[in-house]
């Protein structure tokens, strides 16, 4: 019911691509909201960043990876060039310095 809802906000916006931290599905790969579509790995891991997609634009999706918890991107085919979107969630100020070292270390 919940994602049908965000689903319908997305669609109420014309947003065509979201992403999006602390959504807790096990389940992996492709669940259905609305027109919208949930990428999720397919694989089970603590991976909490997920891609919404109107399902339209799916056709033009190359490619999806889920790099790390935080860290995922998507290849678009356009018109003239392929475009890249990042969804990078870098740690918060009380993490500990090993913590935000390892993430920037990820990112080089």
């Amino acid at each position: 019911m919940l994602l049908t809802t965000v689903a319908w906000e997305f669609a109420r916006y014309k947003l065509d691509l979201v992403c999006v931290e602390e959504v807790w599905w096990n389940k992996g790969g492709i669940l259905r909201a609305g027109d919208h579509i949930l990428l999720k790995r397919k694989r089970k891991s603590p991976i909490r960043n997920r891609i919404f997609l109107y399902h339209t634009i799916l056709s033009a999706v190359k490619t999806v990876e889920f790099v790390s918890d935080r860290m995922s991107y998507i290849v678009r085919r356009g018109r003239w060039c392929n475009i890249t979107v990042l969804n990078v969630q870098a740690p918060s100020e009380e993490k500990s310095d090993d913590s935000k070292h390892r993430f920037y270390e990820e990112i080089d």
